[in-house]
């Protein structure tokens, strides 16, 4: 009986067992009748189980965002800036380990690495879970107190180097015309685990403590149960990775991949572009619950619900931004990325303009409700610039096709291995973008830090810090500027018409 194009399709997608685990051979999402008969199910599959180990890193790496705003609870004083240093290490950390983790993937694979670096999540949880609330730690000096916060907080960066090896991975699975939306998804499952920290932590730290103890300034808290209650969770993600994922051949971002994809002036560019919508999501995840406990003292003292069950109402931003970067994805789909990421940019610029005024102005409404339209447009734009990078390189991989008549699927492999890479370095250097966000911020908090230390009483360091509590203006106006050097940069690689096409032929239709 004759075969149809289906069947030999289905044939190809056999997979085949290997000493490095289980991979598949043969992958061509491009082909309609291939995509229909078995690549559409086992990219969903993937994506199902590459969502939920990222979520789980996503939410171990912020978990110090609830814990510095708990130290005073369990008998540990730090400054504003102290704070902010111990948010930021994490950070730091998650960005420099995303090159690494994407160079492990064509190493062990899809499958086997997901594994991997969800289990190294176990080790922030169990020091969250012993050292942190340790009465042994209580009793040390403020600089031993510093130096063994900062070890443990340091360890919930591995969280944060998943993003890369997931989002690498997972665009080899899709076809370009579902790429942006497939990794959109992809990463909003990640990001939603922001959100999700942010709101169970601060319920589940309190957990048997009487509701009217809770609502005083300084009450119990369980620091611990803040590390165990992700312990089961981080043992689904890993044992469902190594039961149910697979492994591509052809995803490969090699060393070679990523040496040729920095010679691209597009690699510099989308990592630019991408400190400052991812940069900005992350930067501000991290900052914002301690930024308004800090701005908006009085706010807070009188909505005791919101400042002890909801920690400042800090996760709606992260829980919108992480909603919003499939829509960024889905409409860079339709209309182009640059387009899409030019708007966020200046919409970015403008509310935080409104911030500005609602810190000057001590309008916590209007504060917060800028700081929730800059998430959302942020999250737009973390999809509209990843959705970028695919489309530029797959311009890119038909050109030199063309220009030295190399053969073009061949030439689109390779070069979606390049993107692969990009994907790999950009989400590194916007990750590296929040850091920056938090060093700006702790420097804008030093000169209040510095005044509230040198207050001799109690009583006095919070009447300091009140009548300090515009301190972090002069940031704002740092990071309005940037979104308008941001914007620029976009209008002029990408909506330039003329330097478009002489750069990159036909990139205007190319869903850039």
């Amino acid at each position: 009986m004759e075969t149809t194009v289906a069947d030999r399709a289905a044939d190809h997608a056999v997979k085949r067992p290997s000493a490095r685990g289980r991979w598949i051979d043969h992958w061509e999402p491009e082909n309609e009748a291939f995509w229909e008969s078995t690549g559409r199910s086992i990219a969903r599959k993937n994506l199902i189980f590459s969502i939920f180990a990222e979520h789980i890193g996503f939410s171990i790496w912020v978990l110090w965002t609830i814990i510095v705003i708990n130290l005073a609870n369990v008998g540990i004083t730090m400054s504003i800036s102290e704070l902010f240093l111990l948010v930021a290490v994490p950070n730091l950390v998650g960005a420099a380990l995303r090159i690494p983790y994407t160079f492990a993937v064509p190493k062990f694979g899809g499958r086997a690495w997901t594994t991997i670096s969800a289990s190294l999540l176990f080790i922030p949880a169990l020091l969250l879970a012993t050292v942190v609330p340790s009465g042994w730690l209580a009793d040390q000096s403020h600089s031993t107190q510093l130096w063994v916060l900062l070890g443990c907080a340091a360890t919930a960066g591995f969280g944060g180097g998943n993003f890369s090896s997931s989002m690498a991975n997972i665009s080899f699975f899709y076809p370009e015309g579902k790429k942006g939306f497939a990794l959109g998804i992809n990463a909003a499952g990640g990001n939603l685990g922001v959100a999700v920290a942010q709101l169970v932590v601060p319920l589940v730290i309190i957990v048997g403590i009487p509701a009217a103890a809770v609502k005083l300034p300084e009450h119990e808290v369980h620091l611990a149960y803040a590390g165990v209650m992700w312990l089961p969770f981080i043992a689904i993600a890993a044992i469902g990775a190594w039961l149910y994922m697979d492994s591509l051949t052809q995803a490969k971002a090699d060393t070679k991949s990523y040496v040729t994809s920095l010679r691209y002036s597009q690699t510099w560019i989308m990592s630019f572009l991408y400190i400052g919508t991812f940069g900005s999501f992350i930067g501000f995840s991290f900052a914002l619950p301690l930024v308004i406990k800090t701005t908006f003292p009085e706010f807070l003292g009188g909505h005791p619900f919101i400042a002890t069950y909801l920690a400042g109402l800090g996760f709606v931003g992260a829980l919108i931004g992480s909603i919003a970067r499939p829509l960024g994805g889905w409409l860079s789909d339709r209309v182009g990325g640059a387009r899409v990421t030019l708007a966020v940019f200046l919409g970015m610029a403008a509310f935080t303009a409104a911030a500005i005024v609602g810190v000057e102005e001590r309008s916590f409404p209007l504060f917060f409700g800028s700081y929730m339209f800059i998430f959302l447009l942020a999250g737009m734009g973390n999809g509209s610039t990843y959705r970028m990078i695919p489309s530029i390189f797959a311009v890119l991989g038909r050109k030199e096709a063309e220009e030295k008549g190399l053969d073009p699927k061949e030439s689109a492999v390779e070069f979606k291995r390049r993107a692969a890479a990009v994907i790999g370095i950009t989400g590194a250097i916007g990750a590296f973008g929040g850091f920056l966000i938090l060093v700006v911020i702790r420097q804008a908090s030093l000169g209040v830090s510095a005044l509230v230390k040198a207050a001799e009483t109690p009583a006095d360091k919070v009447a300091v810090a009140a009548a300090h509590a515009d301190w972090s203006v002069p940031a704002l106006w740092v990071f309005l500027g940037s979104y308008v050097v941001f914007a620029g940069v976009t209008w002029f690689f990408y909506l330039r018409k003329s330097l478009a096409t002489k750069k990159i032929p036909s990139l205007a239709y190319a869903g850039v």
